[in-house]
């Protein structure tokens, strides 16, 4: 049982890690920290924290948890804060989508609780954001990446990832760098292509044609572009050595089948279809989400 747990960043990820713990009685008091309190209301109005604070120095004194749930662009001043409040049995841990970042950045601002430092990252992100769009049962069959470092505690650890589990996450860790470098390329990259895909249309003098006309393929492809500026900024910075790679490696293909449709190859079109249609079927009969 989790006596006071602290939510730095109340929204999807956070809101939710929060009401799939009480659903769980797992813990008794959530405070929930932000920097609007219009959410923070939403947040207490419909039970997800039972208080909220403005000040993160304030919220996190004598809590047993503490989920820093920022985006990652905003670690840094949250680390900062925190650092000469929290009490010698506070373990800390993240949700953000890089690791390596995060991690050097709680060894410059929070060297004295690298053992009690359990960094994560759940993968059930949406299109939407904030609490109003925090569910409890958000994590419910998803995979949950844990990294810890090699002076985590055995406890702490242990404590991070049972919570995980009591949300119906499936928990695995791996190295930070692994970490960023797998994520690079199956989260981050398509979230820069839909980007791009809009971006590139919107720009047209003929967008609102476009648009009229666009459908399912583009609405299905493009979904992720509705997803938090803010957040994929930083992402895509603190990640940015392997995000490039994924660009060049994603340019690459890019080419080749711009190649050959440039010069008719239709057997060398299909070919690719054929072996990314093969490959996306497989991944979707396995199971994994």
């Amino acid at each position: 049982m989790i006596k006071k747990l602290v939510i730095v960043g109340v929204g999807l990820i956070g809101g939710s890690f929060a009401m799939s713990l009480r659903n769980a009685n797992m813990v008794e008091k959530i405070v929930g920290v932000g920097r609007s309190w219009e959410n923070l209301s939403s947040a207490l109005g419909t039970y997800v924290i039972d208080a909220a604070e403005t000040s993160v120095a304030n919220a996190v004194e004598g809590a047993d948890l503490v989920v820093l749930a920022v985006p990652v662009g905003q670690m840094s001043s949250v680390m900062q804060e925190i650092a000469p409040v929290l009490s010698s049995h506070t373990v800390i841990t993240d949700v953000g989508s890089t690791k390596q970042d995060v991690i050097e950045l709680a060894a410059r601002f929070m060297p004295g609780h690298l053992d009690r430092f359990v960094p994560g990252h759940p993968i059930a992100g949406a299109e939407r954001s904030g609490v109003k769009a925090a569910t409890d049962n958000l994590f419910q069959g998803k995979n949950v990446i844990l990294t810890p470092l090699q002076d985590t505690r055995e406890d702490a650890l242990a404590l991070v990832k049972d919570l995980w589990q009591k949300c119906g996450g499936i928990v695995h860790e791996m190295p930070p760098k692994v970490h960023d470098q797998i994520f690079a390329a199956v989260s981050h990259l398509p979230h820069v292509l839909a980007y791009a895909l809009v971006a590139d249309i919107a720009a047209r003098p003929n967008a609102r044609e476009l648009f009229q006309f666009a459908a399912g393929g583009f609405r299905d492809f493009t979904r992720i572009a509705s997803s938090s500026p803010e957040m994929w900024r930083d992402i895509c910075l603190a990640n940015r050595e392997a995000m490039v790679s994924e660009l060049d490696s994603y340019l690459a293909q890019v080419h080749h089948m711009r190649d050959a449709i440039a010069k008719g190859e239709g057997a060398e079109l299909e070919k690719i279809f054929d072996a990314a249609r093969n490959a996306r079927n497989a991944w979707i009969s396995g199971g994994n989400k």
